[in-house]
């Protein structure tokens, strides 16, 4: 867990280049695909129900092996360089390579250079195989969408801390829905839908932040809606309309491990 800075960001989401082609953009607005013109009309969208004059989704190769990065997805580490990241300063980030990972190594938490709102992400961790202490000084780290909400690294293979503060868990607020993790030192891996929150034009909210996570596999967060966000021994903080920020990995001053770092925009 980690101090949290509120802070205010433009009402937008981040765009990166696609390696994907728009399929939208190259079709020819005259050519009408199999379908039809004469079904209802959706409620809430523009469309008819199989309307022909509907654009095709855009193609996205998927990765050849488990993990990786669709052809759309930003890489922002593959194990060769901290290109992607920096300190909370703007000073470079100082964490070790080893491996094909990057390791905690007390010199601060790290931030990407580039700013996220709604997103899929793709991390994979693992905690020292060998380590003193219990509860929150096993293998304690953090992944942080936005550098407001925290989702817990940590050994809790056979190490017992408070539930809210166990791996997989929205720190301090919501635990997982069951223990996923595997043993300290094995790779674990986290899949997450981030749904950025909103705010009218007044700053007043409209939509709580949600979130989606599975762990090694296993759903521990359905859509889940943030209370605001986490924070140590206290409630979410009030204010703030941020709606991008960058994703942050955390130095609790354990030598937690990260690799194969990968995401999309939504």
């Amino acid at each position: 867990m980690k101090r949290i800075a509120l802070f205010a960001a433009p009402a937008f989401c981040f765009s990166i280049t696609l390696l994907a082609v728009d399929f939208a953009e190259s079709q020819d607005p005259a050519q009408k695909s199999p379908g039809y013109d004469d079904g209802p009309m959706l409620p809430g969208q523009p469309w008819r129900v199989h309307d022909n004059k509907r654009p095709q989704p855009a193609k996205v190769v998927s990765a050849q092996t488990p993990g990786g990065p669709p052809s759309d997805a930003l890489v922002l580490f593959d194990g060769t360089d901290l290109s992607q990241w920096q300190r909370g300063d703007g000073e470079a980030a100082k964490w070790i390579l080893a491996d094909g990972g990057m390791v905690v190594n007390g010199t601060g938490s790290i931030e990407t250079k580039q700013v996220f709102g709604d997103c899929q992400l793709h991390v994979e961790w693992a905690t020292p195989e060998s380590a003193q202490g219990d509860s929150q000084g096993m293998g304690n780290s953090g992944v942080f969408l936005m550098n407001l909400y925290e989702i817990q690294v940590l050994d809790s293979h056979s190490n017992i801390s408070y539930a809210d503060g166990s791996a997989g868990s929205i720190y301090g607020q919501y635990p997982p829905d069951v223990n996923a993790s595997r043993a300290p030192g094995e790779w674990q891996v986290y899949d997450i839908v981030f749904t950025a929150p909103r705010f009218d034009d007044n700053g007043q909210p409209i939509r709580a932040a949600r979130m989606t996570l599975l762990h090694n596999g296993v759903l521990v967060h359905n859509n889940r809606e943030i209370l605001g966000p986490t924070t140590h021994r206290n409630l979410p903080p009030l204010g703030g309309t941020a709606v991008t920020g960058p994703l942050s990995l955390q130095d609790h001053g354990n030598p937690v491990r990260y690799r194969n770092i990968w995401i999309r925009a939504l």
